[in-house]
């Protein structure tokens, strides 16, 4: 991995770690709303997770890195999961998500710390 994939592997995958914590700690709020805030809630989740595919996108595009691809198809299971009112079922999904930004975060550090650069 060249450094600069690695710079920007690194910043994204943060921010998509982040992201994919949010949106697994808001899925678990669902269970005690009643039905109007769980519609709402879903929005909400819906909004975070588009972000969060925009985010994956970008740093798809910088680095070309192909595990991105990956991330993106656990991410938009989720969604569909989320979609068919089987929220629960969106967190297996999530999990593997935040496993491959993980790795790949852990990947790049490792480059970088070759490098001197952190």
């Amino acid at each position: 991995m060249k450094t600069s994939a690695a710079i920007i592997t690194f910043a994204q995958s943060e921010k998509v770690k982040s992201g994919i914590i949010w949106v697994t700690q808001t899925l678990e709020l669902l269970t005690g709303l009643s039905l109007a805030e769980q519609y709402g809630a879903e929005r909400i989740i819906k909004m975070l997770t588009d972000m969060i595919s925009h985010e994956i996108r970008v740093a798809k595009n910088l680095t070309k890195e192909a595990l991105w691809d990956d991330v993106a198809k656990h991410l938009d299971m989720a969604q569909v999961m989320i979609n068919s009112q089987m929220a629960p079922e969106a967190g297996f999904h999530l999990t593997q998500a935040l496993t491959q930004v993980t790795s790949m975060a852990q990947r790049s550090m490792t480059v970088l710390k070759d490098e001197g650069l952190l």
